[in-house]
């Protein structure tokens, strides 16, 4: 169930619950990706440019620039130019926050997850 508030919200702006539901997918869609996950965690610890995430990522810069277009497109990061070079950065007021959520969220709830892809019950 979406929240009363964001559909009126979405109502006075002509979109339908569908709509909504749809942009929840491609939102929640974008932490899917392994790669954009990396991005996301790399930048936790910091602005980088394009260069920066490709090297400490040692991914192609293809994907990283669609990646960041993504991440960009959902408000999980912003961007600052600074001379020649653009910096992307976390959204600090609410992906990080999120993160931190997630975080806490999956080592209390989902630790069991990796025991059985080991194959094991490790303690």
């Amino acid at each position: 169930m979406i929240s009363e508030n964001i559909l009126d919200s979405c109502h006075k702006q002509g979109f339908e619950e569908e709509e909504v539901f749809g942009a929840y997918k491609i939102f929640f869609g974008t932490l899917v990706s392994e790669s954009r996950l990396k991005i996301i965690n790399l930048l936790r610890k910091g602005k980088k440019n394009v260069s920066e995430i490709i090297t400490q990522l040692k991914m192609d810069q293809t994907s990283v620039s669609h990646d960041l277009a993504r991440l960009k497109q959902c408000g999980f990061v912003n961007v600052e130019i600074e001379g020649k070079y653009r910096y992307y950065k976390l959204n600090e007021e609410t992906i990080k926050p999120l993160m931190n959520l997630i975080d806490k969220h999956m080592s209390g709830n989902c630790i069991h997850i990796l025991k059985s892809m080991k194959g094991g019950n490790k303690k």
